[in-house]
């Protein structure tokens, strides 16, 4: 064995002590948000902290910048997309970042945030933002003090962008966000001008089991794989791993409402499956996860609005949905079913918002962010913020805090800043992914119509989720597309889908 075979051989020993205790405590956040009493968030907050903190050690441990550099001329010997050069590329960029941090304050980050998590379940349903207001000002406070340990930079929430969407900064955001809304409003006014298609068959009485089972019915369709990942219920809809054979996906049911557990489901399979198909040498190692963000969003979107909401997928499964509500859907057709799923309306909640207002929603909070990190606004002033950006941006103001700035989980645990714009980046990725797998195989509309969806998560096996992190965010695009970012794919989608569906 060569010095330099070696030294990867130990770099591969401790990264997949810092993989195991990362995953370990991903295993004990699942478990705080779907099956833990309320009496045991202090000491699960302590035990979070703990891994943290020896992870993030583990992973700041000099012999680990010492292996990095003993290892580049190796790297450099190797071509560019060769699976170690990868791994110690993106462990270095890793590495790199890591050692800004220190390990102490990530600890109390860590223990504040699964604290406020706890805060924040207790006051959502009870409405009371005050109750959670003085650990979300901490929140900000951490987050600006995490930003300071990268500067310089351009704009303060550059770091934190740059945690979830390797690459993207506020300047290259802002002007995107601007364009699409520009695009979007006028929709949106043309739409919702038109009386709204008639939803009521969505909203009778749906018992959970049998929600809960067409959903793991249709997802082990799509190919996520049961045999390495199981559903659970939560009060915000998540997936997560442990590893690349025990891929979680969870969501929340209403029996009120048949679209909440069926598109959470698909949503979350999307993730699962982008997990799963990820190479399995790459199990123990940085490379063995999504490229980002924005990535990962596309193809939870992707099976959720391309696929779920689609015509096709409908013309297959809608008889198989009666057969299992024939009291609730017996009478309804095909029809009236899909514009009742494809509902366009001005709304208060981001999950529950269809595809046309959806990224309002993103950039609202985008916004806020921005505003809040640069000293613009207090968390005090955060609540009438949020409700006059509804306001201006869908014609609609929250009736309390509930359904308002207390509605996402998102910044009651973890930072303020970073989060929110790879669920918009994921929606404009899915449309340039769907396009480019529809043009290599252009019988994946009428494969969906028949119920297979093989040929899609083939392509997308192959040309996405095989790679991991392997490459970062724009090489994985233009990879896949050929081309970059770019927004005009989604757009021709929404106008094409819902200038049909209402007439424009």
């Amino acid at each position: 064995m060569s010095a330099y075979e070696r030294q990867l051989q130990e770099l591969k020993e401790r990264l997949r002590e810092i993989y195991d205790l990362e995953h370990t405590r991903a295993l004990l956040y699942w478990d705080q948000a779907t099956y833990m009493p309320p009496g045991g968030a202090a000491a699960r907050g302590r035990q979070i902290a703990l891994l943290s903190r020896l992870a993030h050690e583990r992973l700041t441990d000099p012999a680990i910048g010492k292996l990095l550099d003993a290892l580049r001329p190796y790297e450099e010997s190797l071509p560019y997309d060769d699976d170690n050069a990868s791994l110690i590329r993106v462990t270095r960029r890793i590495y790199e970042r890591a050692v800004k941090v220190p390990s102490d304050f990530l600890a109390a980050f860590s223990e504040h945030q699964a604290t406020t998590y706890e805060v924040w379940a207790k006051a959502r349903p009870e409405n009371n933002f005050a109750l959670v207001r003085p650990y979300l000002e901490k929140t900000l406070d951490y987050s600006r003090r995490l930003a300071d340990f990268f500067a310089p930079y351009e704009h303060i929430a550059d770091p934190l962008i740059d945690f979830h969407d390797y690459g993207m900064k506020v300047s290259t955001l802002r002007p995107l966000f601007a364009q699409l809304k520009q695009q979007l409003i006028p929709l949106v006014n043309a739409i919702t001008s038109q009386d709204p298609p008639d939803d009521s068959c969505l909203h009778r009485h749906y018992p959970e089991a049998q929600q809960l089972a067409f959903g793991l019915e249709v997802i082990q369709r799509f190919g996520f794989d049961l045999q390495r990942g199981r559903q659970d219920k939560t009060r915000h809809p998540f997936m997560i791993k442990f590893s690349l054979g025990d891929v979680r996906i969870t969501t929340r049911v209403k029996e009120n409402d048949l679209s909440e557990a069926m598109f959470s489901t698909f949503h979350e399979a999307g993730h699962g499956m982008y997990e799963q198909g990820i190479r399995p040498e790459y199990e123990g190692t940085p490379l063995a996860r999504g490229a980002s963000s924005g990535i990962h969003e596309s193809q939870s979107r992707l099976w959720e609005n391309m696929v779920g909401r689609s015509r096709p997928f409908w013309e297959h499964f809608y008889p198989r949905l009666q057969a299992l509500f024939p009291e609730q859907l017996g009478t309804v057709d095909l029809d009236t079913f899909y514009r009742a799923i494809n509902k366009v309306e001005r709304s208060l909640i981001r999950t529950d918002a269809d595809e046309v207002t959806y990224n309002l929603h993103v950039i609202i909070r985008f916004e806020l962010e921005l505003n809040l990190l640069e000293g613009e606004l207090s968390i005090r002033e955060l609540p009438e913020a949020w409700r006059a950006a509804y306001q201006e941006y869908l014609g609609i103001t929250p009736p309390d805090d509930r359904d308002g700035v207390l509605q996402d989980v998102h910044w009651y645990h973890g930072p303020i800043g970073g989060a929110f714009q790879g669920y918009t980046l994921g929606n404009i990725l899915a449309a340039q992914f769907f396009a480019k797998a529809v043009e290599a195989h252009p019988d994946i509309p009428d494969a969906i119509r028949h119920g297979d969806f093989s040929v899609l998560h083939a392509w997308l096996k192959e040309n996405i989720y095989q790679h991991g992190r392997k490459y970062t965010p724009a090489e994985l695009i233009e990879r896949v597309t050929g081309n970059g970012l770019s927004l005009e794919p989604y757009i021709r989608y929404l106008y094409q889908k819902y200038g049909e569906l209402y007439t424009l």
